[in-house]
């Protein structure tokens, strides 16, 4: 009955499912706690007061384990750094785009990674990752969990079958493997790791070793609405609510949603490590995930059309746009099985090297040279010489970017105004 669940928990009208983006306009926020307010406050608190010196008591016993909670008992506010109001609302709401059962908010998306991974791995444990990941992602692999006692091994066959051999050989030789890490799809090439055979090589771990590791998605470049790794098997999936959730370009903040037996040690070791979103933070994001739909999916549509056109450009020798995969390449296949839409973001190349790109770059007027992807404003970056100008030409190369590569990201303007600000760039350069 619909009268059995107070209106802002509401997930359907009867027998009707309600779908996410209704549910952003209210689930989890009660007007009539907040003075009639329609939209969610912002509870810029750092601590809630208790109403009697027994509520305290009562608190600090379940806070440090003196006792079980009772039946009836719901846990109170006590600290921003756990918890708050703001948080709460935009958890809830978070998880319902992915039908997680509990999601958590991170002040950034490296707070929500490294926290889930210190989480879950110990010394002594391997985890295996797809290579490569973003620059971050790599750096606290490589060089942050092996001062911890964490081996780290990476695999670039993104059709799973090297990650199957590496994991049986680690298990062979002792090798703890206690979670495999993907990011997919991969920048700047758009290079996508098959979820659904990871997750099956951690099933068949489990089986042989008795420990079934984790299997944690960075979903930041097409979720939670173009691929969805919760649907596919995945443990958890991390997100840079910065970029397409967050998508105004004025927010920094991360998630990472699972299930709940997950997010209940997680939410412990965040409230350790301090890598909490801020509530007006969170407040910001409430406000974006109203609109989340209606920006991925105008701009998703207008790459498209932007891919159209540079891919018959005379100047463009190569657009790694997903939706360019053909039958018979691999990509496609896996493309076809886990993903929904290609996204707003993707690489291409131009003819030349650095000083054919620079020209490019220094000519656009419309589309501004920054980082970053998932905002309602294009920009775009030259990889080589900006996001992963701390790698190695030759490790540049070995991932495919060129001196001639460029990562756009496509906005909500209109489609025809950027496909003339990038015709007249590439005609000038």
């Amino acid at each position: 009955m619909i009268t059995s669940v107070p209106s802002h928990r509401r997930r359907s009208l009867g027998s009707h499912q309600l779908q996410p983006e209704t549910l952003m306009m209210g689930y989890g926020h009660d007007p009539a706690v907040a003075r009639g307010a329609l939209k969610c406050p912002l509870y810029q608190t750092a601590s809630f007061a208790f109403r009697t010196a027994e509520e305290a008591k009562a608190f600090f016993e379940l806070a440090y384990g003196l006792r079980e909670r009772a039946p009836d008992e719901e846990p109170r506010l006590v600290y921003s750094r756990i918890d708050n109001p703001n948080l709460q609302v935009l958890e809830e709401r978070l998880a319902l785009w992915e039908n997680a059962e509990s999601a958590l908010a991170f002040s950034s998306g490296m707070a929500a990674i490294t926290t889930a991974l210190l989480t879950f791995l110990r010394p002594g444990d391997t985890l295996l990752w797809s290579d490569p990941a973003y620059g971050g992602t790599e750096f606290f692999i490589e060089n942050v969990l092996p001062g911890l006692g964490i081996a780290a091994t990476g695999f670039t066959d993104h059709r799973g079958g090297q990650l199957q051999q590496q994991a049986l050989e680690a298990t062979q030789s002792g090798a703890r493997i206690a979670a495999i890490y993907l990011e997919t799809p991969a920048s700047p090439t758009n290079r996508l790791v098959d979820i659904a055979t990871c997750v099956a090589a951690a099933r068949t771990l489990g089986e042989t070793t008795g420990r079934k590791p984790l299997v944690i998605v960075d979903n930041t470049f097409l979720g939670p609405l173009w691929q969805q790794p919760l649907d596919l098997g995945a443990d958890l999936a991390v997100y840079s609510l910065t970029k397409c959730i967050g998508g105004h370009g004025d927010l920094v903040a991360g998630a990472c949603l699972g299930a709940r037996e997950h997010l209940v040690q997680l939410r412990s070791m965040r409230a350790v490590l301090g890598g909490v979103a801020d509530p007006h933070t969170a407040w910001l994001g409430l406000r974006s995930l109203e609109t989340l739909k209606l920006r991925m999916t105008a701009a998703m549509k207008n790459a498209q059309q932007v891919a159209d056109f540079l891919g018959d450009h005379p100047r463009v020798t190569r657009v790694h746009h997903l939706a360019f995969l053909r039958r018979g390449d691999p990509q496609y296949e896996v493309y076809r099985r886990q993903c929904k839409a290609a996204g707003s973001a993707f690489a291409f190349e131009i003819q030349g090297g650095e000083v054919e790109a620079f020209q490019f770059l220094n000519r656009l007027q419309l589309v501004k040279l920054a980082i970053g992807y998932g905002g309602t404003e294009s920009v775009i970056e030259h990889p080589a010489t900006m996001s992963l100008a701390d790698l190695t030409p030759e490790r540049q190369h070995e991932l495919g970017v060129t001196p001639g590569m460029l990562r756009l990201s496509v906005g909500i303007e209109h489609p025809d105004d950027l496909v003339a600000d990038l015709r007249q760039a590439l005609e000038e350069a």
